[in-house]
């Protein structure tokens, strides 16, 4: 819904809103363009008496759309003439509501007068099926920019000026809201968003009259409470009960008018096809709840907001929490909000992290409320009430109390969160400012290393008090602890960069020789010694040598060398391989040389071991200990080239001989030799390369394709099912596209590099889509079992989608095959892939040879062969009606893309793709003829109708000889698709036929 204006410039009861200024400045221009413009307070004068005097000759719906200023006086005429004509004034106002909606009626007033609401309504939906009807409320014309808002401020000053009458007769807003209930539930789209438009507005304005009702009841009751205490029963005391009874009379008919509204059109249009709709729905509601909280604010109501954070359109999603941003905004909601917010409060940190870049950033701000407001009681009951009962006579908010206090507190309320590291960064982050004591290094560490009687730790506490102390350190250092509400960079005076620095003297000097305590103590530890590790790339290190505390420095590095080497977890292993690569590159002298030093050890022991641990396997042995290195070598390689000769030809005979190894240890076999052919390639000097350098990376590269084509081609008939199967098919798929694009045949053609160049055949292209096209048909359930398992990001349907994408965009392997496949999936597997899908469609778009008609045609023929796959199979029912659906949901999004001026402009395109898709329709008479009704009735309903009688010949053409007596189940597509050809052929027809040359809105949708 457009914003209500009109309703926010009131400042006072019953005051018709200003004309806007544009509308002053188009009146202005008109006069200078005449050359007739007067003095400035003159043509005012005369824009109002124009107005006035031209009222009579306009109706209605003209003043909407291209009068605005002329609104508030049609209003006050309106209901002048309502005290003496009701029924020609109700007739006005149905009628221009009727013409908002777009219906060309023939009502007049004695018709609509004895007529049935369902019956008049029942006639417009009529004409709209006829295609009689306008859309103004999506139109472009430059002269209708303002309908909409011109719309709303009708309804809301005509609210206004009835507030002291008509409003509470019991007839016109009854009817019109019986009207506009009424075709808010109509099929035709234009017919729901315009009655949607004015019912939600309607709201609005009746909240601000409540208000207003509101705030003369209370002023009324204290008079009387006043009179009362005189102990006069006179009539001014009767006076004030009669007042006092008709104001709460009103108030409760107003909330009455509302429930009704919220319950005929609100409960239907939150879930409307239309996402404008379901979006105006939800931004009106948290409107009216913050705005008239004493009839809103209720759970009964409240639940939309919550549900609609789950809507499939981000929009939607993001006005959703808007709306609650609102709510937390205001303290005296919160009481109100504790059961809405125990509910939905999973969901709210979920957003945090949605795929709409919106959506998470609004999602953030949100979360952070959220902590404020909603668990600010529970920081309210640990940090204040305690410390009140706590605190020395004449201490002020426990500024004396010690931190050990302070951060006992804390911890008590991380145990809240215990279970959720997300939140507790959001908690920590929120309260960070406010704490002293989360900035007291030594506290902390002398806590963890129990040197404090006062507080015994828990396992719980210990991992929480880590966490605390390393979000604390890294926001003293000026760095990030949550998402950023943007991605810009952290910029710094000199002032603010002195205190940053400050604070890191103050964490290295309380770390300097405790350090290595943590460490050792919390060694064996996985949840606790990734975030201790990560301490380091956080300390100033040129203090160990200014300080001479060499040696625990070196103490730390190889009790962080033992780390790596204890643990298999990847945040612990990257952590490690960060902390140590940050000292060979930040440290100086000795403590950089012997950083260096413990690395290349730290890799001379780690290859030892991944080879020791081939020959075990190959022996026979278990593959536990092959795999725990495999993923230290691979951590190791992100970082870093490994170099050693015989390697990459152990990982190959493994994999070569050893088929039954476990598919995780096969996905880090894989992993480690992409990794070796990359740091290889890396090393090569591209001007000057050696023949034996280029042998050696052509070999490896050999070897690798070996390797992957072999799975490419086992993996789809692979009988061994699980989530290993599952995660070693998207690595192969991943590895596949990244070898394809590193070695792009393009790249190095004539260069020295040139026998490296590599463009793969076009059957091995094709069963690299089968295996891709198997994960994105995994189901989203099977999915979310395995969101906690690691590395799950780098090795899901998303990534693969993408890296078959990045293929095409690359112009690495030909687009014709396998750019029609991916768009194929467009609208078969949930939001992610259709984001992706779509970036693939926007990103082709901005090449000048990019044929979009032929990439949309070939695409629906693959979607529509893999349901003829399913037909002649004979699988189940259900499988085969969800293979159609996905075919007419892919038609439906692809001919969404003709929109607008994009429709007249592409119009050969979209007529390519229906004359294309009609010879394949009767290529196989007649099996194909699904693919009419399936495919390309939403590109029909794209073209000018004067376009349908060649296509209608056409397809008529074609049948002449054919035998439709056969399976007339077979045919039935045919005629669907004759039948709608005609029908839209007939609405141009009776349109012109009938001297009216406007173009019909096309096939009425269903809500």
């Amino acid at each position: 819904m457009e914003e209500t204006l009109a309703t926010l410039r009131r400042s006072k009861r019953g005051r018709p809103p200003k004309p806007r200024e544009e509308d002053h400045a188009d009146f202005v221009e008109e006069a200078d363009a005449a050359g007739l413009a007067p003095p400035h307070s003159k043509r005012k004068r005369a824009a109002s008496a124009a107005g006035a005097a031209s009222l009579e000759d306009q109706p209605l719906i003209d003043i909407i759309k291209h009068n605005g200023r002329l609104i508030s006086h049609a209003v006050k005429k309106l209901v002048e003439d309502y005290e003496s004509n009701k029924n020609s004034v109700m007739f006005q106002i149905l009628a221009m509501l009727f013409e908002a909606c777009g219906a060309k009626h023939e009502i007049y007033p004695d018709y609509l007068r004895e007529s049935d609401v369902d019956d008049i309504v029942l006639s417009l939906v009529d004409l709209a099926r006829k295609g009689l009807v306008e859309d103004n409320y999506s139109t472009k014309q430059k002269d209708l920019k303002h309908f909409k808002e011109n719309l709303v401020t009708f309804w809301d000053s005509l609210v206004l000026e009835c507030q002291n009458g008509p409003l509470f007769d019991d007839t016109l807003f009854q009817k019109v809201k019986d009207y506009v209930v009424a075709l808010s539930c109509t099929p035709p789209r234009v017919y729901r968003q315009v009655a949607s438009l004015v019912g939600l507005q309607l709201v609005t304005s009746f909240i601000s009259v409540a208000k207003t009702l509101s705030g003369q009841r209370e002023t009324t009751q204290r008079q009387l409470n006043a009179e009362k205490k005189k102990q006069s029963d006179g009539p001014l005391i009767e006076s004030l009960n009669n007042r006092l009874a008709l104001t709460h009379e009103n108030i409760t008919y107003l909330e009455d008018l509302m429930r009704k509204i919220f319950n005929g059109l609100f409960m239907h249009r939150y879930r409307d096809v239309d996402p404008e709709i379901r979006m105006s729905c939800i931004k009106s509601l948290g409107i009216w709840v913050v705005s008239y909280p004493s009839l809103f604010l209720q759970d009964i109501y409240l639940k939309y907001l919550g549900w609609t954070l789950n809507d499939k359109n981000a929009g939607v999603r993001r006005t959703s929490i808007l709306a609650l941003q609102s709510l937390y905004e205001v303290e005296a909601n919160i009481p109100s909000l504790g059961l809405f917010t125990e509910r939905f409060y999973t969901r709210m940190i979920q957003l945090a992290d949605d795929i709409d870049v919106s959506v998470a950033v609004s999602a953030i701000g949100l979360i952070k409320q959220l902590l404020r407001r909603a668990i600010g009681e529970l920081v309210y009951d640990h940090l204040i009430a305690q410390n009140i009962k706590t605190s020395q006579p004449g201490a002020r908010d426990g500024e004396n109390e010690p931190s050990e206090v302070h951060i006992g507190r804390m911890l008590q309320i991380l145990r809240e969160f215990s279970d959720d590291p997300i939140l507790s960064s959001y908690v920590i982050d929120d309260i960070w400012d406010d704490m002293k004591a989360m900035r007291d290094w030594r506290c902390m560490i002398s806590v963890l290393l129990d040197e404090n009687p006062g507080i015994e730790l828990t396992d719980m506490d210990g991992t929480n008090l880590v966490r605390m102390l390393h979000a604390s350190a890294k926001k003293a250092v000026g760095e990030r602890i949550i998402p950023a509400m943007d991605n810009r960079k952290l910029y710094y005076n000199k002032g603010q960069k002195e205190t940053l620095e400050n604070s890191k003297r103050e964490i290295t000097s309380a770390l300097l020789t405790r350090y290595p305590h943590l460490l050792r103590k919390y060694m064996s530890d996985k949840a606790k010694i990734s975030p201790l590790v990560d301490m380091m790339v956080l300390l100033k290190l040129e203090m160990y040598s200014f300080k001479r505390q060499e040696k625990h420095f070196k103490a730390a590095i190889d009790l962080i060398t033992d780390a790596f080497f204890k643990h298999g977890e990847k945040d612990a292993l990257r952590s490690c391989i960060k902390a140590i690569t940050f000292c060979c590159t930040d440290c100086q002298a000795d403590l950089k040389d012997y950083a260096e030093n413990k690395l290349k050890n730290l890799e001379d022991e780690l290859v030892l071991k991944v080879k020791t641990a081939i020959k075990e396997v190959e022996a026979g042995d278990d593959e536990y200990s092959l795999l725990v290195n495999l993923k230290r070598l691979y951590e190791l390689q992100l970082s870093k080239p490994v170099k050693n000769e015989s390697l990459f030809d152990d990982m190959y005979r493994i994999l070569s001989h050893l088929r039954e190894m476990d598919n995780e240890v096969k996905s880090f076999l894989l992993l480690n030799m992409y990794l070796q052919v990359a740091w290889c390639l890396h090393a090569i000097d591209g001007e000057n390369p050696s023949e034996t350098s280029i042998d050696e990376l052509f070999s490896k590269q050999s070897s690798l394709f070996d390797q992957l084509y072999y799975y490419l081609v086992v993996l789809p008939t692979y009988q061994k099912e699980g989530r290993s199967t599952t995660v070693l098919s998207c690595r192969v798929c991943i590895i596949t596209a990244e070898m394809w694009c590193l070695f792009k045949k393009s790249k190095y053609s004539s260069t020295r590099l040139e026998s490296l160049g590599y463009l793969p055949q076009v059957d091995m292209v094709q069963k690299f889509w089968k295996l891709c096209e198997q994960q994105l048909n995994i189901s989203d359930e099977t999915e979310d079992e395995d969101a906690n398992e690691e590395y799950i990001e780098d090795a899901n349907r998303d990534a693969v989608n993408i890296a078959a994408t990045k293929l095409v965009l690359a112009d690495t392997v030909p687009k014709d095959y396998l750019g029609p496949e991916i768009v194929s999936h467009y609208a078969s597997h949930g939001a992610s892939t259709t984001e992706i899908i779509k970036h693939l469609i926007t990103s082709l778009k901005k090449n000048a040879d990019f044929d979009k008609g032929a990439l949309f045609f070939e695409a629906l023929k693959r979607a529509y062969e893999r349901y003829m796959t399913h037909v002649n199979d004979g699988e189940n029912q259900t499988l085969t009606g969800k293979s159609y659906s996905e075919c007419q949901d892919l038609a439906s999004r692809l001919a969404g893309s003709y929109v607008g001026a994009a429709r007249t402009k592409n119009k050969s395109e979209i007529l390519k793709i229906i004359q294309d898709g009609v010879s394949f329709a009767f290529a196989d008479l007649p099996n194909q003829l699904s693919f009419l009704e399936a495919a390309l009735l939403p590109f029909v309903s794209k073209l000018p109708s004067a376009d349908i009688p060649d296509i209608l010949a056409d397809v008529e053409k074609r049948t002449q000889d054919a035998d439709m007596n056969g399976d007339q189940s077979a045919w039935h597509p045919y005629f669907t698709f004759v039948e709608h050809l005609r029908e839209k052929h007939a609405k141009n027809e009776v349109l012109h036929g009938g001297g009216k040359a406007c173009e019909a809105t096309g096939p009425t949708e269903k809500g």
